[in-house]
């Protein structure tokens, strides 16, 4: 079957292909009756744009990067298809790259953007930290999320951390708990974990409550399994605690498991909150109570801005810093 040209399209309609190519490119200049007898002719011969070749015009690739720590875990799983919907909606392809959470791997990324592989990239900073934002500092739009680097020169989304962290507690407390613990990652350098435990540290101070140093759980990673592994340790060694905020969803999956294992009741004895709202966290037994930051209106606020960038219809310099907002799901494991 042939494949309709714009020439043909233009033979159809009557007009010449400059003005099919105005049609196309939503010109202001061409007159409604012109416009109603292209577009027809468009539909009559099933006439597809070439955005592959329009790109190309216009020194483009029409592909944006996305590279995160890893694609096979609940969140990042979410975020990314959250990207891939807001990039469609911008007319944009989305390449994803897996970086592992290491510095060098998200440089890479940074520097395959350079040679122009995309059109622009939005990069989930993990082991590239404050110190590597002149790194940042580059000839084309990029969109970084999370914690490690802020006041850096290119476009910043986030997430309400502290605040969240601090409502996450607070819920705990608000549902009676007086030994609220946390699983968390290491708190020095700032990233998620030292955030969120930050909002716990107030939410506990707020509430006239003793941060109890027993209390502050730090796992080498933030896996189900180093969930499971420490709420089990938790429960056998005696450890005095009646709630348990979980930096992530993904720790308090591995928590709900943990805790089932050592026959310890969710509610009835520790009340369970995490953080991420992730598609599996509604279908636990007991559900998950959770922090939703909003992850549609981050992704549509990073591939926004980035392709304002690429249109450059946002000025280079006026570098924007987004924090998205959160709401508190209350389900089972917080005896809602």
């Amino acid at each position: 079957m042939n494949v309709a040209t714009i020439q043909d399209v233009a033979k159809a309609a009557g007009v010449s292909a400059m003005t099919v190519s105005n049609v196309i490119n939503d010109h202001p200049n061409v007159r409604k009756a012109t416009r109603e007898k292209v577009l027809q002719a468009m539909a009559r011969l099933d006439y597809r744009v070439n955005v592959a070749a329009r790109n190309l015009r216009k020194g483009r690739t029409g592909t944006i990067g996305l590279a995160v720590p890893e694609v096979n875990s609940p969140y990042y799983g979410r975020l990314a298809a959250a990207i891939i919907a807001a990039a469609e909606r911008h007319g944009l392809r989305v390449s994803i790259e897996q970086t592992g959470a290491l510095r060098e791997n998200e440089l890479e990324a940074l520097s395959m953007s350079r040679n122009r592989l995309y059109d622009g990239l939005i990069l989930s900073t993990v082991g590239m930290g404050q110190a590597d934002a002149e790194w940042l500092k580059v000839d084309y739009p990029v969109v970084i999320l999370g914690e490690r680097i802020f006041g850096g020169p290119v476009d910043h989304v986030a997430m309400p951390n502290i605040d969240a962290s601090q409502a996450a507690t607070r819920h705990l407390i608000e549902r009676g708990c007086r030994r609220v613990a946390i699983l968390c990652g290491a708190v020095e350098e700032v990233d998620v974990s030292t955030l969120r435990h930050t909002g716990y540290r107030l939410a506990l101070e707020s509430a006239g409550l003793s941060v109890d140093p027993d209390l502050v759980q730090c796992l080498d990673t933030l896996t189900m399994h180093a969930g499971a592994r420490r709420a089990r340790e938790m429960a056998h060694s005696g450890l005095d605690f009646d709630g348990v905020f979980c930096v992530t969803d993904t720790v308090a999956m591995g928590v709900l498991r943990g805790l089932a294992d050592a026959s310890v009741r969710v509610p009835e004895q520790v009340k369970v909150i995490g953080f991420d709202n992730v598609d599996e966290s509604e279908f636990l037994v007991p559900s998950l109570s959770t922090i939703d930051p909003d992850h549609d209106t981050m992704a549509e606020r990073a591939v926004g801005l980035l392709a304002g960038r690429i249109d450059r219809a946002e000025p280079r310099g006026d570098r924007q810093e987004f924090v998205s907002r959160f709401s508190v799901v209350v389900r089972e494991s917080t005896g809602g």
